[in-house]
Parts: C-alpha cells; sequence; structure tokens
C-alpha cells in the first residue's frame, strides 16, 4: 500500500479487511492529513526531518469511522496498538504504568483541520497507586509525581468518565486556600496526595466507579473518549461554523510523555514563527514554567512571553529559534508549535500551519512571495475572500473622546461594541433577541463556542495570544481581547471591576479593540477601514501615508486580477451606486433593477398604469414615465461608459405598487360610515381586489406584466434605446444589455423581443444612429434552466438569478423560511450553510450548470452571468468558475471580495490542471 494515498476500506461490522490501523511517526509524512490528522501528520513529518519528537504512533482515522459508524473499534486495533506499544516500549526502556520504571503517555486527538480545543485530550497515561510512586522515585521529585497524578485522574475523569470538571476545580481551589497559595504550583507534595485521594472520591461518586488503575485500560479508555469527542455538541458546531466535513473522523495520537511541570528548568509554551495577529516577523509566543501544555492554552495561569525564555534556558531558546527557522522553511508558511521543555531537554510537541488574522494573512503572503518561497498563485491560496471582508469592517476613531478602562493582549484585531455578558447562554440568548453583546470571562473553554459565536466580540482578563479564546477567535474572524489582567471579571455576580473602582454590570456597552487590545466603556464611534479608502481611491498603495496592510492588499488584489478568468460586474440601481462600484473595481453592471427606479415618488404613475381602465389613461401613464426613465439610464451609461449595462426590465411582485389592502378597505369602510365621498377609493378597491394574489412572489410580475400590461416594456426598452443614442451622441460609449425576467418557455422571450426589436429599430431610425443593444433573459426558473437550449435560441446571454432559482428549486420562499426553520435545519445539520448564502451545488447548481452547457450548445457565443446574491460569495464564485460562465455581479462593496475569489478560483483550477 502506498503511504501517500489513504487506504480503500471494506468494512464489514467491525472488521475491515487489509487495512492498517496504526502508523508509527516514522511511517507518515505531512501529506497524509486525511488518514493520520493533521496533528499526526505533522508530527511524522518533524520526525522525518530529525526534529527532537518523544516517540509515538498515531491510530488513524479511519479507525475512528469505523468505531463511529459500528459503535466498536476494528476487530485487529487492539492488536496492532499492542505491538506498536511493544515497539514504543522497547525504544524508551520502559513499560506502561509499571511500577518501578513506569512509561507514561498522552493520548490526543487530531482531525485533518485543526479544531482546538473542540476534541479530547488525556496526558499521563500509565499512573497509578504503585506506579505514581516509581515516577516519583525515577525524577527524583515526588510534588512532580503527585501533580501529574492528580492531572490525570482530573482529565480521565472530566473526559473520559463524564464527570463535571468545576468539580475537580472546586477541590483544588479548596487545596490552595487550606494552604493559604494563590496558584497551583505553591501546593506541596503532602497537599497533591490528599488532592488525588479527593479527586479520586469524585470520580467514584460522580462515575460510579474507581479510576482505573490498570493503565492499559486507562489508554483503551481514552483512545474511545477521542474517538466520541468527534461528536460532541461543541465539535459538530464548531464544524458547522468553519464548514468542516462531518464525515471525517478524528486521528489519535499517543505519544511518550515529557514532562514540562518537573520544575524552574522546565516549562512548556507555544510559539509561532511569525505573529498571527500582525503578520510582522520576530519572536511570538507563551512560555510557562514548570507546567504541562493545558496550562498554556486553557489561560488558567499568565504566562511569559516568549522572548523571556532566552533567560530562563538560552540554550534550549537559541534551539528552538533554529528548528522554527527550518519549520516555516519547510511548510513555507506561519507554523504554529507546541513545545516542551524536561529539565533543559527541548521536546517537539506539534506544528501546524497557524491561524492567522485577516489582516496578517495578507502580509504574510507578500512577506513569503518577496523571501522566495512562495510565488504569486500560492499567494492567492493563503488569503480568501472572507479574511479581505473582515479588513473592510470599519475601525474605532482614533480622535474620538474615549475611557479606556483596560487594555489586554490584542489577540484578534476589530473594533467590536456590545453589552456586557458573563455567560454563553446569557450571549447567544441576547444575540438571538437583536442585541449586540461581548461575552467577558475570565478565560473561554470549549463550553463557550455557541456565546463565542453569538458575541460581537470576547475579552477575557486571563491567557495570552495562545490561549483558547485567542485561538479560536482568530479562527473565526471574532475580535478578542485576552489577559487583561487590571479587569476582575466575576462571572457569579455578572459583573467587572476596572482599576479605580468603577464597575461593569452585565448589559453595561463597552467596547474592545483587537487591534490595540484596548477596552473602553460606553460606544466608542467608527471610522471606514484603510482598506475601503484604498478601494474608494482615497488611499493610494506605495504612496508614504499607506499603511502595509494596504500596500499588502494592493498587490494581493493585483495578483488575482492578473489571474481571474471571471469578470466581476456590480448590481446597481442608480449612478452613486455604479461609481461607487467602478471604484471598486467593477468592469460593468450585470444587475440594473428598473423596479427600484419606480418606488418613492414615481410609484403613483405605476400604480395609475397597472390600474388604467382605457388605453388612453395607460397611454398616459407611459407617456409620463418614458422621461424619467431615459434620464435614469442616461446617468447610468454615462457612469459606466465603455463598460456593459445590463438592464432588467420591471420585475416587481405586483403589490409592491399598489396600495394596501387592509388600509384601503378601512378607508373606504371609514368614509362610507361617516357618509363622505370616496367613489377613487372604492374604485381603487375593487381593482386592488381584482388583481389581489395569494402568492405574489409566483404572480404576475416579470415576463408576465410586460405581455399582460401593453406598453409596459415597450416604454423602458424605448428609454433604453433613446438614452443609449444620446450618449453615443455626446460622444459617449454606451453598452446596454436589455435583459427580461422570469421567462419560463422561449415563447414568451420571443414575444418580448419582437416588440423590443422593432422599438429599437424605431429609435435607430429617428435618431440616425446605429444601436448594438443586446437583449438576453434571466434564468430564474427550474423550467428556464431545464429548456435552456431552446431559450437560447432566442436570447444573446443568461443571467442566472440564483434568488429566485434557489427559492423555485427548493420550494420555499426566503422572506419567511429564514426566521421560520432555517436556524433548526442549520443545528441539525440538514444545512451546512444556507442555501441563499452559498449555491446549493448538488440542486440549484446542478440547473445552472446544465443550463449553461445547453445554452452554449444552441448558441456557443452564448454570455453567461450570475445576478444574484451568490455572485459575491466566494465558495460560490468557485462554482461559477468551474461551470464556465464568463461573469459575476454582486453589490458594490462585495466587489473586491468577488474580484479576489475569482483570481483564486482560476489560480486553483491552474494548478489542479497542471498537477
Amino acid at each position: 500500500m502506498s503511504e501517500n494515498k489513504d487506504p480503500q476500506v471494506a468494512v464489514s461490522g467491525n472488521s475491515v479487511e487489509g487495512v492498517k490501523f496504526v502508523y508509527d511517526f516514522t511511517e507518515g509524512n505531512k501529506d497524509l492529513k486525511d488518514l493520520l490528522g493533521g496533528k499526526g501528520a505533522n508530527l511524522a513529518e518533524m520526525t522525518n526531518l530529525g526534529l527532537p519528537v518523544p516517540p509515538g504512533f498515531t491510530i488513524t482515522t479511519e479507525a475512528c469511522k469505523v468505531y463511529l459508524d459500528s459503535g466498536e473499534e476494528p476487530a485487529a486495533l487492539r492488536d496492532e496498538v499492542s505491538a506498536h506499544l511493544d515497539a514504543l516500549e522497547r525504544t524508551m526502556g520502559k513499560k506502561l504504568g509499571q511500577a518501578d520504571n513506569p512509561l507514561l503517555v498522552s493520548v490526543r486527538s487530531g482531525a485533518k483541520f485543526s479544531m482546538p480545543g473542540m476534541m479530547d485530550t488525556v496526558l499521563n497515561i500509565g499512573l497509578s497507586d504503585k506506579s505514581v510512586q516509581g515516577l516519583a522515585k525515577q525524577a527524583g521529585d515526588e510534588r512532580f509525581a503527585w501533580d501529574s497524578y492528580r492531572r490525570l485522574i482530573q482529565m480521565f475523569g472530566k473526559t473520559v468518565l463524564g464527570v463535571d470538571g468545576d468539580l475537580f476545580e472546586e477541590a483544588l481551589e479548596k487545596a490552595k486556600q487550606a494552604k493559604k497559595v494563590s496558584v497551583d504550583t505553591e501546593l506541596e507534595a503532602a497537599d497533591l496526595k490528599k488532592l488525588v485521594t479527593s479527586f479520586k472520591k469524585i470520580v467514584k461518586k460522580e462515575a460510579g466507579r474507581d479510576f482505573p488503575q490498570e493503565p492499559r485500560e486507562q489508554m483503551d479508555l481514552a483512545i474511545h473518549a477521542v474517538f466520541d469527542s468527534w461528536n460532541t455538541d461543541r465539535a459538530k458546531l464548531y464544524r458547522r461554523q468553519e464548514r468542516i466535513p462531518h464525515d471525517l473522523g478524528t486521528a489519535v495520537n499517543v505519544c511518550s510523555m515529557v514532562f514540562g511541570n518537573l520544575g524552574p528548568d522546565s516549562g512548556t509554551g507555544v510559539a509561532f514563527t511569525r505573529d498571527p495577529a500582525s503578520g510582522h516577523q520576530g519572536v511570538y509566543g507563551d512560555y510557562l514554567q514548570n507546567a504541562q501544555g493545558e496550562d498554556v492554552v486553557a489561560g488558567i495561569r499568565n504566562t511569559v512571553p516568549l522572548a523571556e525564555l532566552e533567560q530562563i534556558d538560552k540554550k534550549s531558546y537559541d534551539q528552538l529559534m533554529q528548528i522554527m527557522e527550518t519549520l516555516e522553511n519547510h511548510y513555507k508558511d506561519l507554523c504554529d508549535i507546541e513545545f516542551t521543555i524536561e529539565r533543559g531537554q527541548l521536546w517537539m510537541l506539534q506544528t501546524r500551519v497557524g491561524k492567522r488574522t485577516a489582516g496578517a494573512a495578507f502580509r504574510i503572503a507578500t512577506q513569503l512571495v518577496d523571501q522566495g518561497l512562495i510565488d504569486e498563485a500560492e499567494a492567492l491560496q493563503r488569503v480568501t475572500g472572507a479574511q479581505l471582508a473582515q479588513l473592510m469592517f470599519p475601525r474605532f476613531d482614533d480622535s474620538a473622546k474615549v475611557e479606556q478602562v483596560g487594555r489586554g493582549i490584542a489577540a484578534s484585531p476589530g473594533a467590536a461594541v456590545g453589552k456586557a455578558v458573563f455567560d454563553s447562554y446569557t450571549a447567544v440568548k441576547w444575540s438571538r433577541s437583536g442585541e449586540k453583546v461581548i461575552l467577558i470571562r475570565r478565560e473561554t473553554n470549549p463550553d463557550d463556542l455557541d456565546g463565542m459565536i453569538a458575541a460581537e466580540g470576547i475579552l477575557t482578563s486571563r491567557g495570552g495570544k495562545t490561549s483558547h479564546a485567542a485561538v479560536v477567535a482568530r479562527g473565526m474572524g471574532k475580535t478578542c481581547v485576552c489577559g487583561a489582567e487590571e479587569l476582575e471579571v466575576d462571572t457569579k455576580r455578572r459583573r467587572m471591576t476596572v482599576p479605580g473602582g468603577h464597575v461593569v454590570e452585565e448589559g453595561d456597552l463597552i467596547s474592545i479593540d483587537g487591534s490595540s487590545g484596548k477596552v473602553y466603556l460606553g460606544e466608542v464611534p467608527v471610522v471606514p477601514s484603510p482598506v475601503v479608502e484604498y478601494f474608494e481611491g482615497r488611499m493610494h498603495a506605495g504612496a508614504d501615508d499607506a499603511d502595509e496592510l494596504v500596500e499588502a492588499v494592493h498587490r494581493i488584489m493585483a495578483f488575482a486580477d492578473r489571474k481571474r478568468r471571471l469578470r466581476v460586474r456590480a448590481n446597481a440601481d442608480n449612478a452613486e451606486d455604479a461609481l461607487r462600484a467602478r471604484r471598486f473595481g467593477a468592469q460593468g453592471i450585470g444587475l440594473c433593477r428598473t423596479e427600484h427606479m419606480f418606488l418613492g415618488d414615481r410609484r403613483e404613475l405605476v400604480e395609475r398604469l397597472i390600474l388604467a381602465d382605457t388605453e388612453t389613461e395607460r397611454e398616459e401613464s407611459l407617456k409620463e414615465l418614458l422621461p424619467l426613465q431615459k434620464r435614469d439610464f442616461v446617468e447610468l451609461f454615462e457612469a459606466m461608459d465603455g463598460l456593459p449595462v445590463t438592464i432588467r426590465l420591471l420585475d416587481p411582485p405586483l403589490h409592491e405598487f399598489l396600495p394596501d389592502i387592509t388600509e384601503l378597505s378601512v378607508r373606504v369602510a371609514l368614509a362610507e360610515s361617516r357618509q363622505e365621498p370616496h367613489e377613487n377609493e372604492l374604485r381603487l378597491l375593487q381593482a386592488v381586489h381584482r388583481l389581489h394574489e395569494q402568492n405574489p412572489m409566483l404572480g404576475l410580475r416579470g415576463v408576465r406584466l410586460g405581455l399582460v400590461i401593453p406598453g409596459l416594456f415597450t416604454m423602458q426598452v424605448r428609454a433604453i434605446a433613446e438614452a443609449a443614442a444620446a450618449r453615443k451622441a455626446a460622444k459617449g460609449d454606451p453598452r446596454a444589455e436589455i435583459m427580461i425576467p422570469l421567462v419560463g418557455t422561449v415563447q414568451e422571450l420571443e414575444l418580448v423581443r419582437d416588440e423590443a426589436d422593432q422599438v429599437i429599430a424605431e429609435v435607430e431610425a429617428a435618431t440616425g444612429t446605429k444601436l448594438k443593444l443586446a437583449i438576453g433573459t434571466m434564468i430564474e426558473l427550474p423550467r428556464a434552466a431545464l429548456t435552456a437550449a431552446q431559450i437560447a435560441e432566442a436570447a444573446e446571454f443568461f443571467s442566472f438569478g440564483t434568488n429566485d432559482l434557489t427559492q423555485t428549486v427548493w420550494g420555499f420562499s426566503r422572506d419567511d423560511v429564514e426566521a421560520s426553520f432555517f436556524t433548526a435545519y442549520l443545528e441539525k445539520g440538514i444545512f451546512g450553510v444556507s442555501p441563499f448564502e452559498t449555491i446549493d451545488k448538488d440542486g440549484v447548481g446542478s440547473l445552472v450548470a446544465a443550463a449553461a452547457k445547453a445554452g452554449r450548445e444552441t448558441r456557443p457565443d452564448l454570455k453567461l452571468g450570475v445576478c444574484g446574491e451568490h455572485g459575491g460569495d466566494p465558495e460560490s464564485v468557485h462554482f461559477f468558475h468551474e461551470v464556465g460562465l464568463d461573469y459575476v455581479s454582486c453589490s458594490p462593496f462585495r466587489i473586491p471580495v468577488a474580484r479576489l475569489e475569482a483570481g483564486r478560483a482560476a489560480s486553483q483550477s491552474a494548478g489542479s490542471d497542471h498537477r
């Protein structure tokens, strides 16, 4: 079996033929993440690089999938684990849990994609009432042995046996209070021995069984617990949030223990090869003396900056710096590293490509290009449209009067304002009621994930850039300030005391700046992002006042524009939006919704047109509307001169232009009761009753309205043609495209097209101007997609209206379902993401692909675009590239995102073709 390919698994119950379920760290490599998970693959890679990795082995994701599917581990797994454990014991010269010279191991999760804190880990497996004595003798440190044992019982009890972790924390607090100390490192061996007894009693009472003394039982139960943790509520929620598939499973890494809690010459830390918040090069990370790894990421004890390790242990520091450089050059990216120092000996426990903020992603990508580590195509894969969107969010106004009450570590940037809340439940509850909240905790843990997602930002009084809060917030693009030590957080009383004695109660407004780490009372005003100012043309890359972030964004966007095949247009209905879109890089207008031009002071004219009883009344209304429409289009053609402008003819649900039937009925009833004249209202009410629809979104709208109301579409076509002629006369270059909406059959399009061609010919004759106006249609009904080959005979272009297409394919109304049952569907995993947010590739997407193919078979030069909300969605843009569309169209502020993703899509597909 090739090591670089996942095995073909034939499963029968829990029996699997010819599959290897366990790999030694010496056997794998970083390309086996599907099989070994990210952690296992990278431990193998570091081992192969000759770096100091404690020996161990990885149980594959395939074993996990068999276990989750059948409820039992694969029949061969126990024997494979035994064989690898025997080899590990021979390598280490120790036996798991033996009394005099015990081998201890950690059992750690490791999925393909990083899920920080979401799944389970158990350290110090192999300790028991007997082996703890051997560990004390082996280490020459009784305190260390009992500290390790209490940690095992605490982690095992919570993770494997389901005991409430707060019970262990409360017992630990009582032990510290009894000793009159503030941190656990001040507890002595006798105190920890008593704590072990307390912890075992908690396990017996809560789990209904004794803490297991047999080391292999400990290891097997821990392995099963890690498998089970794949399907915990928090893990499933995190996967939905990050769009990680649910069927991957997790690997399990069994690693010989090295100890950072052996005294002041030992410790544990997390390091980054560059600052994950800013992208700047330097020494970034946290170190904690006399501690185990979980102490750092949990934020329970405040760490020291990694740079201080140079004074604490220069030999280990120098070795770590060399390894960090080796790893960054090898992975060609920012690396996130976990390490332990055991009595002066450095050990590498994990590396991975590190999560980073949006700003850091852009800076690091361009830095690596400049260093020659990656090329432009790879740089595009290191950033995302979602990150670019984050950079376009507003920031706090530096000139505003503010009351700063604290400062912590700038863990994840952004300007967040909200009401203070002190637990996850309240954050979710208030957020669902429309409140913006800031979640405040001493430190977060995986159980806080719901609240972190709901909150605008996260503030903690403990922890650093590598704490749970910081890592998860960066992954979600959520504003976060950690380790604001001067703030006293009291979660039980739901309050925070700030320097000077001021108390922030739950519900009080606060503001946090994830870029500076500053915390303010009240609401701080915001100003536009410098990235938006750059796109607006108010800040120029390369200028003296342009910051390095703007320069990085400018360079990445230049890479994307050179690579992309898809053109990017704007959805814009007036000259102001069109000009903004053009500044943001739009290459035309893909959707001008003319119904928006008729709302407001023109609504009465359209109402008169729809309700006209005679041809004379109708013609009078159309005559008044024509010059107004022509002026609209002249302004639009001027703003978009030289670029295509796709104008959709009137497509409102009819009720948008009619009086509300209830209000009108009340007016008529009141007039009748007062015996006041009401002939006009009564006539209007009768007409509204006649035209009233139960489901107006599927009623008289679009092409149907144009065919039923004579002259409506021809008036709009005439206005477009006359505006184009006027613009040409002014030496402009108008490129109008006329789009017929809601077509379901080619006959509808042919009828409207015949009328349009006649009107265009009349305008050409009257103005002496030759016009080239393309006529096409929106594909927004399943029937239109299924008969695309026929419709293409009468259409010069298709524009997929994916909003309506999604509604009609799924059979639900966007206006209703998102509020009624979408939340439940997302929580139950029926949707990974709303089909209105990202295109449903299997359903809606298959219709788009089929219609595009069929249309081009009829008309090879058929222009294809999309103008629904999906045109600005990063994942959807990749799909539209794959199926061969010519352009996407989206709102002006999403244009940069679409440009970037179009470049990424082209770069990705070119890379795939090359491979």
